[in-house]
């Protein structure tokens, strides 16, 4: 089946956070992480049934979701997810908060592998507790985790949790399994948890491919907790939809008291719905919408290559967010956000957002018609032209 990524869907006055918060309406928007694209006509599918039934009371979660769930990631990633591991919760953030709050104690640490999506940093902080970062090394414009740093780190007797995220956003790693258990072993040494972040897992390329960090090893499924969710991958973000998986029961009690104790114990019936849909009939569209994506990849790689060969994009392994170095620019990452939307109206992430290693860099969302983010690349270069030449 053919599906038509190239299609300019009108977005703007649809209560879009990604197009409606623009500052004006000739803004072209590459920030947020959501995509332009509408999902799979299967989702669509089941969500049209289930609104044509016009009920849309509490939801009692049936064993199709957990169904769904496990087949997907037995079949598409070889990881056996036993059905009593699995809680269910309304997004990956709130996972993360209450796992955070499960484990952790007000004044406990918490291990975060920066640059790294923002809000980690909030999660921690929100339920009383210390950040401590283990900054990924940028070798050569590949990004690495720093395993000597991370051990001193989760040699810190307040060190209780590392939140890992995998694919890693903004940087655009998608983690071996050699580079996972390396990790774990550091963290298991220390008596540290991870909770891995795992909501960029279908979006991989060019032979990279995701492993689920509890599939790793026995090992590590004992120390794992995995958020998950299809938000991402099918460009459902609105149905708030997610799960938390974990194999220890103990673990999973605690978790399960402070979803109740946060208050996000309740889904909607389309998260419900939309899950299963896209768990079993998906998977063609999201093939495709892979190949279209790295294809928007390649088309910027090359861009940036003849337009402005000073700046350098990381690889892409994962994700659909570039992070590109712009500091031969010699302008802050403000900055630069600042003046692409002001002189050449396109909004992009400035890196700082992700803490202070994302410093000179920005993330650009590429999930869009590849002409928009033709555009979008234009506008860029015709400001960040004038950017060198005044620093020159």
């Amino acid at each position: 089946m053919d599906y038509n990524f190239d299609e300019l869907i009108p977005r703007r006055g649809t209560n879009s956070e990604k197009w409606d918060a623009a500052p004006a309406d000739d803004v072209i928007p590459m920030w947020v992480a959501d995509m332009d694209f509408r999902t799979a006509p299967a989702v669509i599918d089941a969500l049209r049934r289930r609104v044509e039934h016009g009920i849309f009371g509490y939801v009692k979660v049936p064993e199709d979701y957990y169904r769904a769930v496990m087949g997907w990631f037995a079949r598409r990633h070889n990881w056996h997810v036993e059905r009593d591991w699995i809680l269910y919760t309304s997004g990956v953030v709130p996972a993360v908060s209450v796992v955070v709050k499960a484990l952790c104690e007000p004044g406990d640490r918490v291990i975060l592998q920066t640059p790294v999506y923002n809000c980690f940093f909030s999660s921690v902080r929100n339920n009383g507790c210390e950040i401590l970062e283990n900054p990924l090394l940028n070798t050569a414009g590949r990004y690495e985790m720093d395993y000597a740093d991370l051990e001193r780190k989760a040699a810190d007797p307040r060190a209780k949790l590392l939140v890992l995220c995998n694919p890693h956003n903004p940087a655009g790693r998608v983690w071996t399994a050699g580079e996972l258990e390396r990790l774990n072993d550091i963290c298991l040494r220390h008596g540290v948890r991870v909770l891995s972040d795992e909501i960029h897992c279908e979006l991989t390329y060019n032979g990279n491919r995701y492993t689920p960090f509890a599939a790793v090893s026995g090992r590590c499924l004992g120390n794992a907790i995995v958020a998950n969710s299809p938000s991402k991958s099918f460009n459902t973000a609105g149905l708030q939809i997610a799960n938390i998986i974990s194999s220890d029961p103990e673990t999973r009690a605690r978790i399960d008291r402070a979803i109740n104790i946060n208050e996000v114990c309740d889904v909607n019936p389309f998260g419900v719905e939309g899950l299963i849909a896209a768990y079993r009939e998906g998977e063609p569209w999201l093939d495709a919408l892979c190949r279209y994506l790295w294809g928007n990849y390649e088309e910027l790689c090359r861009f940036f290559a003849g337009r402005l060969p000073g700046l350098r994009v990381t690889p892409l392994e994962g994700t659909y967010l570039v992070w590109v170095d712009c500091r031969r620019l010699g302008l802050t990452s403000d900055e630069i956000a600042e003046r692409l939307v002001r002189e050449g109206r396109v909004m992009v992430n400035s890196g700082t957002l992700y803490g202070a290693p994302g410093e000179g860099f920005i993330r650009i969302n590429i999930a869009c018609p590849r002409s928009r983010m033709m555009e979008g690349l234009e506008r860029m270069a015709s400001v960040m032209e004038k950017m060198m030449k005044q620093k020159e």
